[in-house]
């Protein structure tokens, strides 16, 4: 009887998992016509001749690593890397600092704050406007000669006169890193959030009880708790910053003097900006993919669980 009962369960989990196999082929297709091809299709591209969009007699290059050495080598590729990773670094530390400080702000039940619905909605709201848009609303605040924020500055007498603030590198680094901040921090606060509201309250009650004060609580309790949570903000802000485009794009055109060019848009200018080299625009993609995938597994590296291997060892003695 108990062998009979056996085979009927796994039975039943093997039609089970038929099905859930069947639902997963839309996605599987989507996944590798729209996603897996491409990817193949770049690396492909990278150690070719493809120039424009018909190149005769397509081939692989006697040296497959020329491109990658040309953008290697490239000056204007090294400084969109190094424009990539500052205005990344600007926006993302006070972004993740400020969205962990309003989700332990709204999540702390001692407060017993009104109205966080609204308030959640106001700081999301940024999100969801176009990038179109933001680069259309900052380029008039800052426009020159006349610009709400010469006006301002004028009035009040820090200036003497309007000034061209789009034609400064760092003031325009910073303009486009304060945009990255501003539209993504309140994404970040509500992961963040949905991450806190997972802790089981009685260990915060047990915590009230034994005394702790907000900021044991949260750098004792809150913080190793979302660790997964802050595992994912990063790798996922990682990969959005070394892919900054929009922005840096429509709002500045990567200037002045390449100031705000950044890696997406170097690689975009390869592909379509008059000169058509497909093959380079292809090598410098992938380099950018190998380096996301290296500053990825360092981040899961950093914040794995330690616990876990000590437990799987105590598992295997047992």
């Amino acid at each position: 009887m108990r062998y009979t009962r056996t085979k009927f369960r796994r039975t039943g989990e093997f039609k089970y998992t038929k099905y859930g196999y069947l639902f997963s082929i839309p996605f599987l297709a989507a996944f590798i016509v729209f996603q897996l091809y491409p990817i193949v299709y770049t690396a492909v591209i990278g150690f070719t001749n493809m120039k424009g969009v018909v190149t005769p007699e397509v081939h692989i290059l006697e040296n497959p690593f020329e491109n990658f050495q040309t953008i290697l080598t490239s000056a204007t590729f090294r400084g969109a890397l190094g424009n990539t990773i500052f205005i990344w670094s600007c926006n993302f530390i006070p972004q993740i600092l400020l969205a962990l400080l309003l989700a332990a702000w709204f999540t702390d039940t001692r407060l017993d704050l009104k109205g966080q619905g609204l308030y959640k909605v106001l700081i999301y709201m940024p999100n969801i406007i176009t990038a179109a848009t933001i680069a259309i609303l900052f380029k008039a605040l800052f426009d020159y000669p006349t610009s709400p924020v010469n006006d301002i500055l004028v009035n009040i007498g820090v200036l003497e006169k309007a000034n061209n603030f789009l034609i400064n590198k760092g003031i325009s680094r910073g303009i486009v890193a304060f945009i990255q901040f501003w539209l993504w921090y309140g994404y970040t606060m509500l992961i963040l959030i949905s991450g806190i509201l997972g802790i089981n309250p009685e260990i915060f009650e047990a915590a009230e009880v034994d005394g702790a004060n907000r900021l044991q609580t949260f750098f004792m309790i809150t913080l190793p708790n979302i660790k997964t949570i802050l595992l994912f903000t990063l790798v996922t802000s990682l990969i959005g910053g070394l892919n900054m485009f929009d922005i840096p794009k429509l709002f500045m055109l990567g200037g002045p003097d390449n100031a705000t060019l950044t890696t997406s848009v170097f690689i975009y200018n390869q592909a379509f900006s008059g000169s058509y080299m497909y093959n380079r625009a292809a090598a410098a993609s992938m380099i950018m993919f190998v380096i996301i995938m290296i500053c990825s597994a360092f981040l899961f590296y950093l914040l794995r669980d330690k616990d876990d291997p000590d437990s799987a060892k105590s598992k295997k003695r047992q």
